[in-house]
């Protein structure tokens, strides 16, 4: 099979468009993945054993089961339970709670990372939880997260090839439905793998890049 630059050319417009729609999923999961982390995260660090436990195993269970699976079961099996939601909604709930149980691990040891001392001289000076977390503990804990984290934006934004599965129109979706109706498979799937690959071989620079510097930065402070 020969490259048709001409029709190779023509159906970047809907593949464009396609790559919105990824773009957005990515974003909001993001979102939804490190609020809902954060909550995992504190939910396992409580003093309760019974909290403890359940958000233990709740990540557990959320990390072991893969990802497609999850979101079948939002798009398909939650409407029978009676809550319908949109394809893309559907989607970007099952990518952002599935990547939240990872990204509960990557502020588990962003926050433990904090010295402990810093806790001490919190609990010393009496201050507030809300103010020890917001002022004194996460400042600190985050530098050290952002190359995880980002790492795990970046497999997060090559799984939203699966919403394709759920009828989402997002660049696999796009170029499906491209070959499908012209029999030509060559062309669309060539350019989503080349547009992936564009966008995340330099954020993952960068997220290398971040992770020199912070390393570099606590060789200095040693």
């Amino acid at each position: 099979m020969r490259w048709d630059w001409a029709y190779a050319q023509s159906i970047l417009p809907r593949i464009a468009e396609g790559l919105t729609v990824t773009l957005q999923a990515t974003v909001l999961a993001t979102v939804l993945a490190l609020v809902v982390g954060l909550g995992f995260a504190l939910g396992r660090r409580s003093s309760n054993v019974i909290i403890r436990n359940v958000f233990y195993w709740l990540c557990e269970f959320i990390r072991r089961t893969p990802v497609l699976v999850q979101m079948y079961f939002v798009f398909f099996v939650l409407p029978r339970l009676g809550l319908t939601l949109p394809a893309l909604t559907s989607g970007i709930l099952a990518l952002g709670l599935h990547t939240s149980a990872y990204m509960s691990e990557v502020y588990r040891a962003g926050i433990e990372s904090v010295a402990k001392g810093q806790w001490e001289g919190a609990r010393a000076l009496n201050i507030p939880i809300v103010r020890l977390w917001v002022h004194v503990i996460l400042p600190q804990a985050l530098p050290p997260m952002i190359p995880a984290a980002g790492n795990y934006v970046l497999m997060m934004f090559k799984e939203t090839a699966l919403l394709s599965t759920i009828t989402v129109l997002e660049m696999m979706g796009t170029a499906r439905v491209i070959g499908n109706e012209t029999y030509r498979y060559f062309e669309p799937i060539t350019i989503v793998g080349a547009i992936y690959l564009a966008i995340s071989l330099p954020a993952a620079m960068v997220v290398r890049w971040v992770e020199e510097k912070i390393r570099r930065s606590k060789k200095s402070g040693a």
